[in-house]
């Protein structure tokens, strides 16, 4: 498959191998998993952080195996889980740094198509969200409103 903002092909990336139960080395104990799920949380850290640090730490390679359930619906039914999705969230964090960065140079026209791809592909999510039922219908997205999402 191409890539969308270029004309290129695009790299392969690596896949997890299939598995249908947890590897017998890794942590096995779902309520203990569960809690340290909650106790990453409250210290402010994103769902891809909490799988790092639970893979990395606690030896828990695939969360979903062990629990039946992904991190972010650990979240949800806990009443942790942030109010925007992850991958629009750090969009936006970009965003908001291009857009200081062109504030200062006006002419750095490559960094503006990149700010228009970003705006893009963020406008892009938001349609699939709203699809999904997982933004409500009025969230829309705007740099003057992106500020003030982050800083939340």
């Amino acid at each position: 498959m191409a890539r969308m903002h270029t004309r290129r092909k695009g790299q392969a990336g690596s896949t997890k191998p299939y598995r249908t139960e947890p590897v017998k080395w890794s942590n096995t104990n779902k309520d203990e998993i569960e809690k340290t799920i909650l106790q990453l949380a409250t210290q402010g850290k994103s769902s891809s952080e909490i799988g790092m640090s639970l893979r990395d730490r606690y030896g828990v390679p695939d969360v979903t195996l062990v629990t039946g359930k992904k991190i972010v619906t650990i979240l949800k039914e806990n009443k942790q889980a942030s109010g925007i999705p992850e991958d629009i969230h750090n969009l936006i964090v970009k965003v908001l740094d291009l857009k200081k960065h062109i504030d200062k140079n006006p002419k750095d026209v490559h960094n503006k198509r990149s700010l228009n791809n970003m705006v893009s592909k963020i406008r892009r999510l938001e349609k699939y969200y709203h699809r999904e039922g997982v933004l409500p219908d009025d969230w829309k997205f705007s740099t003057q409103k992106a500020e003030m999402l982050i800083s939340r």
